[in-house]
């Protein structure tokens, strides 16, 4: 089994690894030190009886509220009673986990000033299994995203509700059975748990890790369909995008020439058009500007799961104390926004190319909507409006919410990330993305059956892998199993498996 070590540089494969397939996860031993070495800056300076923010203070609108020894304890329990206010269904129990691991990540580098018990309990319920009940919405994404981190903070006083071996229990009784100590909460320690955009840094790893995989399908969904359209290949050939700069453009060209290697329409066995229609020739333009979106958000995403995400911040070295703003989740919620619009943009692209397979006008000699019998059978007609509909979805959701904040906490926090609303809907629209993406290979898959030359040798082991999951169209037939068989097919992510597997693997950036 894969293990990662927290206080060391994670990438989002490492977050992909813990969330999704249950990596075993350790603490670096220097990592260790300087989470004990905080700590005991911080009692130091409680003895002392200095004050310091959300330690021996109230937070947000009450930072000047001074707090008596005996409060500080409790304080820390009804901190995390007060932030866990969310509401609705729970996040994916991969969620929940990536959140646990950057929230451990971000303690590992010894400014957070709680008690290694904590950072070792969310190791432990990593580790063991533990998955805490976290309600999907209720974060603004700043002060980090107290409300979700907060009922993940109810475990460490033995409370609110977790997952566990297939059963959602108490929180006590989930830890029982799994042999965890609650630790409970002392000075700093609730604080230290909510104060971070953890939980939308983790869906949003989650999501660029996914539509990297993604991307390269929507590449192999082009190829097929550009073989379909009896594409003149001319604009794919990488020296034209080298010639502009743009890496994305330069990659994504690449990728299609190397899926449609050995077709007829290379070798000019077969006649094509002197000039595309711009779905077709753009194709790399378009997509790899959405490649280079997502390279910028892999970078932004990955400086701040290894950075310090936390308010304040103790240096114990140079014996001082910063408050400031790094739970603020817009320089995270911003790439994972655009991310999404990009994904739209994408499909938006693959609609248009479906568009052109069906429609007897604009598809090359093609029957009417894919049928052999057009007229009495409508083919494909259908399958664009379900396409469509996903399409106008996207598109809403692809409105950003990093320009939505709302005030908050009597004005103190008047200026949010609204992060978490980038991510849930950016989530959404890669959902989408693969139901629109299946029906564009369904329809390639349909074309080319249809045709009587041969394709390049990736776009044939495309073509093959969906015919083991949905047959040729030769009479109608309800299609909304195809359409949910396909869109399966792209999220197991085998018909890029079965590609790679043939060619080599494509590029991501």
């Amino acid at each position: 089994m894969s293990l990662v070590t927290i206080g060391q540089d994670l990438t989002l494969e490492h977050v992909h690894l813990v969330a999704h397939q249950g990596a075993v996860v350790a603490l670096d031993s220097e990592a260790a030190a300087r989470i004990a070495r905080c700590r005991r800056f911080i009692e130091e300076r409680l003895d002392a009886g200095e004050t310091m923010y959300g330690v021996n203070t109230g937070i947000g609108e009450f930072s000047e509220v001074r707090l008596d020894e005996e409060e500080v304890r409790a304080f820390q329990r009804y901190l995390v009673y007060n932030h866990a206010a969310g509401i609705g269904e729970p996040m994916p129990i991969p969620v929940v986990r990536a959140a646990m691991l950057l929230r451990a990540q971000v303690q590992s580098h010894g400014h957070s000033a709680c008690r290694l018990e904590i950072t070792q309990t969310l190791m432990a319920m990593l580790n063991k299994g533990v998955t805490p009940v976290v309600c999907s919405k209720g974060s603004v994404g700043a002060s980090g995203d107290l409300a979700p981190m907060s009922q993940i903070a109810l475990l460490m006083m033995g409370e609110g509700e977790a997952f566990y071996q297939g059963e959602r229990l108490p929180g006590a009784e989930a830890l029982r059975r799994a042999g965890i100590e609650a630790p409970g909460l002392e000075a700093r320690d609730g604080l230290a748990t909510i104060n971070g955009s953890n939980v939308l840094t983790a869906i949003g790893c989650l999501l660029a890790y996914e539509t990297e995989r993604w991307i390269k399908q929507a590449e192999i969904g082009a190829a097929m369909s550009l073989e379909a359209l009896r594409a003149n290949m001319k604009p794919y050939d990488e020296r034209l995008h080298t010639l502009r700069g743009f890496q994305g453009a330069v990659t994504s060209a690449r990728n299609l020439r190397r899926l449609m290697a050995g077709s007829d329409l290379l070798s000019g066995v077969e006649p094509v058009r002197v000039q595309d229609a711009y779905s077709m020739r753009s194709t790399p333009q378009v997509i790899g500007a959405a490649r280079d979106q997502l390279r910028w958000t892999r970078a932004q995403l990955e400086i701040e799961i290894n950075g310090v995400g936390d308010n304040p911040i103790f240096l114990p070295d140079a014996h001082e104390i910063l408050t400031g703003a790094n739970f603020q989740g817009t320089p995270v919620s911003l790439p994972i926004d655009t991310l999404g619009a990009a994904i739209t943009m994408v499909s938006v692209l693959s609609e248009r190319r479906l568009n052109r397979l069906t429609n007897p006008a604009l598809s090359a000699g093609l029957p009417p909507f894919l049928s052999k019998r057009a007229g009495f059978f409508s083919g494909m007609m259908l399958s664009q409006y379900t396409a469509d509909m996903q399409i106008v979805e996207q598109r809403i959701l692809s409105a950003p919410a990093f320009i939505q904040s709302i005030p908050a906490a009597a004005d103190q926090e008047d200026f949010v990330s609204m992060g978490m609303n980038s991510a849930l809907k950016s989530q959404q629209i890669l959902d989408n993305a693969m139901g629109v993406l299946g029906i564009e290979l369904m329809a390639a898959a349909q074309a080319l059956d249809l045709r009587s030359y041969q394709p390049g040798r990736g776009v044939q082991t495309a073509k093959a892998k969906i015919r083991e999951h949905v047959d040729f169209l030769e009479i109608d037939r309800p299609l909304y199993n195809d359409h949910n068989a396909m869109k399966a097919l792209v999220k197991s992510q085998a018909i890029l498996d079965a590609v790679e597997a043939e060619i080599g693997a494509l590029d991501i950036y």
